[in-house]
């Protein structure tokens, strides 16, 4: 059962500590920078969703992985997207952990596809009816993994997003629509307008700021799945109606720092 009432200190320690790390400083040691490289919004889509998609582990390493990732496609990604630069990937190179060129290939062969029939992802987040979605994430992984499936032969790979849609937190997802959603002009680049709201985000949940979550009182479930993204999701609502994934910061900072009460 979620939380319904937060006592008032607790709420100071998260406002603190959510304006303390979402500063300018905090981008240079996370993968959001990769985005930030880009002015396209098609550009800073995909890099949004590549990059997300191997953020977990050791920070340095996601984005010194990031960059390696970037270098496979030139440093141009849409570009490289539409002259199908992703036949030519060498097999089986890693990029990240369990996260390989032929990975990196499927995922880019379904993008082609998208970005074929459609302007923007946003415009065909939109035209999947993502903005009228109850859990638009969810949502709009379930089209991006059936545009994935149909161009790769029919085939799924849970590396590129999860398959488990009725059990995945969708943590690194839920992190890039942060990204391209949340428009407060300091981290995050809010390139999306009109597509989600930011009061329908979904906090970026993983073990670690489920840890802290609880830790704080602020999450009763021990499972770092959909229905804790959701419970969580929930409370922080309570306390920013029309912005509470921007309590990611603070519970991302409390957690690494091991700051509490």
């Amino acid at each position: 059962m979620a939380v319904q009432h937060i006592d008032p200190t607790l709420k100071e320690l998260l406002d603190f500590h959510a304006a303390r790390v979402n500063s300018p400083e905090f981008i240079q040691n996370d993968p959001v920078q990769f985005p930030r490289l880009f002015t396209s919004q098609r550009d800073i889509e995909i890099v949004s969703l590549l990059c997300s998609t191997i953020a977990w582990g050791n920070r340095k390493m996601i984005c010194a992985d990031c960059a390696k990732m970037l270098a496979l496609m030139d440093n141009a990604p849409y570009r490289y997207v539409m002259e199908r630069g992703f036949d030519d990937l060498p097999e089986h190179q890693n990029i990240h952990r369990t996260f390989f060129t032929d990975n990196l290939a499927h995922f880019l062969r379904g993008l082609y596809a998208i970005y074929s029939k459609y302007g923007t992802l946003a415009d065909f987040a939109l035209d999947c009816g993502v903005r009228e979605a109850e859990f638009p994430s969810w949502h709009l992984a379930e089209a991006v993994n059936r545009q994935l499936y149909m161009a790769n032969g029919e085939c799924s790979d849970s590396r590129c997003l999860p398959l488990n849609m009725g059990q995945t937190a969708l943590k690194r997802l839920n992190m890039a629509l942060r990204w391209l959603v949340r428009d407060d002009g300091i981290v995050d680049l809010g390139v999306w307008k009109g597509v989600i709201e930011p009061s329908r985000l979904f906090v970026p949940l993983d073990v670690h700021v489920g840890n802290t979550a609880r830790a704080l009182g602020l999450l009763q479930r021990k499972a770092a799945d959909r229905k804790s993204a959701v419970e969580l999701t929930g409370v922080l609502r309570t306390l920013r109606p029309h912005d509470p994934v921007w309590y990611d910061y603070a519970l991302f900072g409390i957690g690494i720092e091991g700051v509490l009460l």
